[in-house]
């Protein structure tokens, strides 16, 4: 038991009844028995201390009760021996009876007065037990109240901090939301200076690449032989039956002169020589060229005739009937007309003749 509490007595009734032991005790305590012995050894009533706590009103009652009820019953005890000493010497030796009447008298005077002191230590042992449990009744309801107390307070503080935690937590979620949401929009901008990075390096390789071809162009111009040499040289080598170098010529000039009006005549030329080879295909898209970039070159006409010509041969004979059409209608009075007529018969196709001026 601490220090602080007072301890309070756990009763007991003699020891031939059954013991009407304290129901709550303080763990630890140890039971000391008080006896409290009446004169002539008529009886003994022994109680125990013990540190503990009872029902304090009910305990204290309980033994007042019994103890009053335990000296009635002597008290008819000590009555009835009275009685029997008065009436003994009626029978007894008239002797003798005068010395032990005063004898029997004078132990009941004296066991009166010893009552009676029992009878006031014991009220005053009572009013101090009294005392003892009411000071222990308050020593309790002061720990009890201070005990909740400190209960209400630790959770109140609890509940504190745990608003507090969440209210952090949420604090940190939502810095952590707005830095992914941050790394987010950072990883689109990075990538879309990637992508606008790629594409300046694309340009600038882009603009470095037609920088090297110019120059690669200017340099082979500046070695390349004047255009009209070219040019002569060949169209001597086509006349010479010369297809392949007459071929390279040809593609040198439109190479290094692609912008002069005899580079409508190479292209030409070079569809010619890949006529006679049987390149068909690749005559078709020579002369195409011509029509494409010299529309109103001196080949124009020629090209348009022999374009029809070698998509008859590629096995196309609607788009060479439609090119030779189209070259009726454009020169209808030249002489490439008279030979897409002469075509457009040996297919058995009506054409209509040419109206003269």
């Amino acid at each position: 038991m601490g220090s602080g509490a007072k301890p309070f007595p756990a009763l007991f009734l003699p020891s031939r009844r059954r013991c009407r032991v304290v129901p709550e005790c303080w763990e630890g305590c140890i039971p000391v028995t008080v006896n409290f012995q009446f004169p002539f050894s008529l009886f003994s009533y022994p109680m125990r201390a013990a540190c503990g706590i009872l029902n304090a009103s009910k305990s204290v009652l309980n033994l007042q009760s019994e103890f009053r009820e335990s000296f009635m019953k002597r008290n008819r005890v000590l009555t009835v021996l009275l009685m029997l000493s008065m009436l003994g010497p009626a029978a007894a030796p008239a002797w003798g009876a005068n010395k032990e009447m005063v004898q029997l008298q004078t132990q009941v005077e004296q066991l009166q007065q010893q009552m009676t002191a029992m009878q006031r230590s014991f009220d005053e042992r009572m009013g101090v037990m009294k005392n003892l449990v009411e000071q222990d009744t308050d020593a309790i309801n002061k720990a009890a109240a201070a005990i909740n107390g400190l209960q209400s307070t630790l959770q109140t503080n609890l509940q504190k901090e745990q608003g507090d935690n969440s209210t952090r937590l949420d604090q940190l979620s939502g810095q952590i939301q707005s830095l992914n949401d941050t790394m987010d929009e950072l990883k689109v901008r990075m990538a879309k200076v990637s992508k606008q990075l790629e594409d300046m390096q694309s340009a600038q390789q882009s603009v470095a690449a037609q920088q090297s071809q110019q120059q690669a162009q200017q340099q082979a111009a500046a070695s390349a032989p004047p255009p009209d040499v070219l040019y002569n040289n060949g169209l001597r080598d086509y006349n010479g039956a010369k297809n392949d170098l007459a071929t390279q010529e040809f593609s040198d000039y439109v190479k290094f002169y692609p912008d002069t009006e005899l580079a409508g005549n190479a292209y030409f030329y070079m569809g010619e020589i890949q006529y006679r080879q049987a390149n068909y295909q690749q005559a078709a898209q020579s002369y195409d060229q011509v029509l494409q970039s010299f529309p109103s070159g001196n080949k124009a006409a020629s090209a348009q005739l022999k374009k029809g010509f070698a998509l008859i041969e590629l096995g196309k004979q609607d788009d060479g009937v439609t090119e030779l059409r189209h070259l009726l209608q454009r020169y209808p009075h030249a002489p490439e007309a008279l030979q897409a007529r002469d075509r457009l018969r040996k297919l058995g196709i009506a054409v209509k003749s040419a109206q003269t001026k």
